[in-house]
């Protein structure tokens, strides 16, 4: 699985090491996700996602089941 948040949508992204003497190399950076079981108190059952630190944000913020409904919109998500 790609490190892509489920939630949110955040994936890697390239840039440049810059070096004391200015040299430039590739380099990635990578969103910060984690893998996080979450309850789902409508359908009483545990959901496993991989969320970045704003998709754990969003979900405390709206709730787990707004969340949810919104990435499966966006088409981040298949059916859960």
């Amino acid at each position: 699985m790609s490190r892509i948040c489920q939630i949110t949508g955040i994936s890697a992204q390239s840039g440049n090491n810059v070096s004391h003497s200015k040299r430039r190399t590739k380099r990635s950076f990578d969103p910060n996700l984690f893998t996080k079981k979450f309850f789902i108190p409508e359908e009483e059952r545990w959901v496993t996602l991989k969320v970045s630190c704003a998709g754990l944000r969003l979900i405390n913020k709206i709730g787990i089941q707004a969340a949810l409904k919104r990435a499966n919109e966006k088409g981040l998500i298949g059916k859960i």
